[in-house]
């Protein structure tokens, strides 16, 4: 049976806008995302990313072409990706409870809101494969998720303010093959994690 999914398609219309980072949208694809804590990286190596990000963008100015997407997505998620695994900050989402809300968000609006394909919690960031339904916006979707689970979390750990880097990392996926490297590497990120889980 073939994935209920579309895929980047370099022939339809794409949306590119910035905020903190570029964001590229296409209607009916599927996404991957990466969402992090506020603290999940010290603040001097992201200040360091941040300053090579914005010199690549200076030097390459939209709109971006498909291969200068992908040398973005290598040159900055991805190395990011990196980092957040080698468990900077407070990992608070190592903790069942804390975790736990988490998944539940996650699959809260599954089948109606959006489809949830394979996903993963780590203590300090998590990684999900989701395809927004009925001219859904990403951003809607995920600011939902970081604004319910914050409201869950904090009261758990005794803490407020910001639990979640405002903005989140996605990426079209532009390929049944593409989709399949991304489910494997949830699949395995979740094993360098004692507490992680994921969904196969």
């Amino acid at each position: 049976m073939s994935d209920p999914y579309d895929f980047f398609d370099p022939d339809q219309p794409i949306e590119e806008f910035h905020g903190s980072l570029p964001h590229w949208r296409q209607e009916g694809v599927i996404y991957f995302v990466t969402f992090r804590t506020a603290d999940s990286l010290p603040a001097d190596m992201l200040r360091f990313w941040t300053l090579e990000r914005e010199d690549w963008l200076h030097r390459n100015p939209p709109p971006h072409s498909e291969d200068k997407r992908a040398e973005y997505f290598r040159l900055f998620p991805a190395r990011l990706h990196k980092w957040l695994d080698q468990g900077y900050g407070a990992c608070v989402l190592a903790h069942p409870d804390t975790k736990g809300i988490v998944e539940d968000s996650l699959r809260f609006f599954d089948g109606t809101r959006y489809r949830l394909d394979q996903y993963t919690v780590a203590p300090n960031h998590g990684h999900a494969l989701v395809q927004p339904l009925e001219s859904r916006e990403l951003s809607d979707i995920t600011g939902s998720w970081k604004k319910y689970t914050a409201r869950r979390i904090n009261p758990v750990l005794g803490k407020s303010g910001s639990f979640w880097q405002e903005e989140s990392f996605d990426h079209v996926v532009r390929s049944s093959e593409s989709l399949e490297g991304i489910r494997r590497y949830i699949r395995d990120h979740g094993k360098h994690w004692r507490c992680a889980t994921s969904r196969a």
